[in-house]
């Protein structure tokens, strides 16, 4: 059994992905320490340059906190300024003007929220019904007897692979039983210049719109 142990993001890209599609098992781990290295709060788009990182605010005193108990700074504006840069770097992209009331109605839900882990839980459902992806990720705030140590937890529910987001070696415990998914990075057409990878959810969307699929159908095994 092929075992995902993931952090929430708010905005994931194609490798996240992949683990989401070729697990037999999906956990957020909503418990574990926030950590700001993860994609919890963030995500990148592409810009003329190359890429620029969007991030939910924040505050201070609850970067210590476990993620599901970590709330959004609601007294910045991070919403506006979110979709001034998709705006200003997307509005030239085939599916942005599709796509652009709906996500622009998703982020303003955020209000309706005081934690990350809540906005994110519903952010990531709306992503993936635009993606066409089929995915049912559990939360480990939700799962009796759920405990840190991914070896121990792996072997209690009888998992011989785990998935972990890559370069997470700061911020998440490591499992000996680790492995990638089977993952080559997809090229598509970007409107600027050379492909960038690694970049969010949110950059094949707005280029290939209904016809993602075509990319996120080879992430699956």
């Amino acid at each position: 059994m092929k075992l995902a142990l993931l952090y929430p993001a708010y905005l994931p890209n194609l490798y996240y992905l992949s683990c989401l599609l070729q697990a037999d098992r999906t956990i957020m781990l909503d418990t574990e320490p926030f950590s700001r290295k993860s994609r919890v709060h963030r995500g990148k788009i592409r810009t003329p340059e190359g890429f620029q990182w969007l991030n939910v605010p924040i505050p201070t005193e609850d970067r210590k906190k476990p993620v599901h108990q970590v709330r959004i700074d609601h007294g910045l504006n991070w919403v506006n300024k979110h979709m001034m840069a998709l705006e200003y770097n997307y509005r030239n992209s085939i599916y942005f003007d599709f796509y652009e009331p709906e996500i622009r109605s998703d982020l303003q839900q955020a209000k309706e929220h005081e934690r990350l882990s809540e906005f994110i839980r519903f952010f990531m459902e709306r992503l993936f019904i635009y993606l066409q992806v089929d995915v049912t990720p559990e939360w480990a705030s939700r799962i009796p007897g759920y405990f840190s140590n991914p070896d121990r937890f792996a072997s209690r529910l009888g998992a011989t692979e785990v998935f972990q987001e890559e370069n997470s070696r700061n911020y998440q415990r490591q499992s000996s039983l680790r492995s990638d998914p089977d993952f080559i990075h997809p090229h598509y057409a970007q409107h600027f210049g050379d492909f960038v990878p690694d970049l969010s959810l949110l950059d094949l969307l707005f280029q290939l719109g209904p016809s993602a699929y075509e990319v996120t159908g080879r992430l699956q095994r």
